[in-house]
């Protein structure tokens, strides 16, 4: 049997000797570096239609090691801006840019072309006063359709249903965040009131400080009251489709994701729903540790809110 890429893999990480670690990582890097800048980048055809790495991810792995633009396979990285262009504008791509890394100026190059090189200046000085003031004239005279939420170490930025996130520190952008994870709880707790601002604006946001999220969610009493108590009965209502046969199952699904789920009954007979959110899930890796809470994990998590309040909640209000 010749050498298994899981035999290379284990050896890193049991090998003592570390000279023989160093030389082969010098020889994997080597190798990559011919990928990109020889195989790759010489025939443009294949760079732009068939990567040789599967959706650029060597590009993700340079910038979020801080190489600079002129360390990467410039051809490569010019098609990749086009790429998450072309599907921010909607038009046909190769493939959906989900979880692609760009620079910062590149980021506000496509999505705000025309003020990139002034919000650029402002958010290399932290100017987010400036930077501020340009969204907002954006979305109030010019029809732009986005949301935005600056924390300490993050700018979170909503396109429909796209989230991008500026790594201020790092000066690096996540856009279409999908399969990472979700690494800190001040972007968890940002990405919730982003969301929350936009489709349940009056549902309790709890922040745990290095600990969790927690969202409370309430089904009214009006609303639990009429559904029928008989599953075997005929379903008259949305309501009674929804509790009886997807409720318990939505719950199930969501244990994976959410820290805990509290259900309890209020001083008035409302059913309020709290879902504990970390950074780690309920599913474990083979190694028998936590799997991280990724963006479409909490994404599911908050579609469930979402969802309790529109149809179950606001028409109550």
């Amino acid at each position: 049997m010749p050498l298994q890429p899981n035999h290379i893999t284990k050896f890193l990480k049991n090998e003592t000797e570390t000279k023989f670690k160093s030389e082969l990582i010098d020889l994997l890097n080597k190798r990559i570096r011919f990928l990109c800048f020889e195989e790759c980048e010489r025939d443009r055809i294949v760079c732009t239609l068939t990567p040789l790495c599967s959706k650029r991810f060597l590009l993700k792995l340079r910038i979020k090691n801080d190489l600079k633009i002129e360390d990467l396979p410039k051809f490569c990285y010019s098609v990749h801006k086009g790429v998450i262009e072309r599907d921010f504008r909607n038009k046909r791509v190769v493939y959906k840019p989900n979880d692609a890394f760009l620079y910062l100026i590149d980021f506000l190059d496509i999505f705000f072309h025309g003020d990139y090189r002034k919000l650029n200046k402002f958010m290399s000085f932290r100017n987010w006063e400036e930077s501020i003031k340009i969204f907002d004239d954006r979305i109030q005279n010019r029809n732009e359709n986005f949301k935005y939420l600056l924390t300490s170490n993050f700018f979170i930025f909503k396109f429909e249903q796209n989230v991008h996130i500026i790594f201020i520190n790092e000066k690096y952008v996540l856009c279409n965040a999908n399969r990472e994870n979700i690494t800190d709880l001040e972007l968890l707790i940002g990405i919730c009131r982003i969301f929350a601002e936009e489709y349940f604006p009056e549902i309790n946001l709890k922040f745990v400080p290095s600990k969790n999220v927690e969202i409370t969610v309430m089904v009214p009493y009006d609303v639990l009251s009429k559904v029928i108590d008989n599953p075997s009965e005929e379903f008259n209502s949305k309501a009674d489709e929804y509790f009886w046969n997807i409720f318990w199952e939505d719950l199930n699904t969501l244990t994976n994701y959410c820290e805990e789920i509290h259900l309890q009954m209020d001083k008035n007979q409302n059913l309020e729903i709290t879902l504990s959110i970390s950074l780690l899930t309920n599913n474990y890796s083979d190694d028998g540790k936590r799997v991280p809470l990724r963006f479409r994990d909490l994404r599911l998590i908050l579609n469930f809110i979402t969802q309790i309040y529109t149809d179950y909640f606001i028409v109550w209000v």
